[in-house]
């Protein structure tokens, strides 16, 4: 099992090699992923059997070994040496960064995955990155801050690539600074004033219930 699982990764980091060097001519397409699987050696019916959801699973790796690649330059950073403002400062840039290696085929993946079509995928992907950012910066929250901050991270990190990926590093990062800094004004507001989404929410939620069926009768 471990051979198999060794040689199909093996197999993926292949076809997505011949994927990042065919998409700036070819576009993320199913052609393009036809054509990877045979620059890599496999046949059509092997490159399907190997990603069954062919374009969408090449995205799904580029997006993954974006985020191992950050981790790579990240690795002689201590966050614990870092405020949370410079933590995630440092992991978005780096993130911008490994996503830029590639650029010319990230741009044309970004582009597909911004179709309508395609809106939920890359949803899910900027959230995969934004956990594994976190986790780099030590986040250990389990209440509903884990997923607050993944959304939030999420956007700043769609924003910032495409940034990145149309107007320069320069600009992706200048964008960057100022959300975390949005973010964090936010999260120090909330901390004084007691504010709970969760709670906000749940009394929005009980207030549209009554409008629709009424209060209740008090015993």
């Amino acid at each position: 099992m471990t051979d198999a699982a060794d040689w199909t990764r093996t197999a993926e980091q292949k076809v997505l090699d011949e994927a990042i060097r065919l998409a700036p001519l070819e576009g993320w397409t199913t052609r393009m992923t036809r054509l990877a699987g045979r620059a890599a050696g496999f046949s059509d019916g092997e490159t399907e059997l190997l990603l069954p959801r062919g374009s969408a699973d090449l995205a799904a790796l580029l997006a993954r070994r974006h985020d191992a690649r950050a981790l790579l330059m990240l690795q002689d950073v201590d966050p614990t040496t870092l405020k949370i403002r410079e933590r995630i400062a440092r992991a978005v840039e780096a993130r911008i960064d490994a996503a830029g290696n590639d650029e010319a085929a990230a741009r044309r993946c970004a582009g597909w995955l911004a179709l309508p079509q395609n809106l939920a995928l890359g949803g899910r992907l900027a959230w995969e990155s934004a956990d594994v950012l976190w986790r780099w910066a030590g986040d250990t929250a389990t209440d509903e801050n884990h997923y607050s901050k993944r959304a939030i991270l999420a956007g700043v990190l769609t924003g910032a690539i495409t940034i990145r990926l149309n107007a320069g590093r320069g600009a992706a990062v200048r964008f960057a600074g100022r959300r975390i800094d949005d973010v964090m004004r936010f999260e120090t507001w909330k901390a004084k004033s007691g504010f709970k989404p969760e709670a906000a929410l749940h009394n929005l939620a009980e207030r549209l219930g009554r409008l629709r069926y009424g209060r209740a009768e008090q015993p």
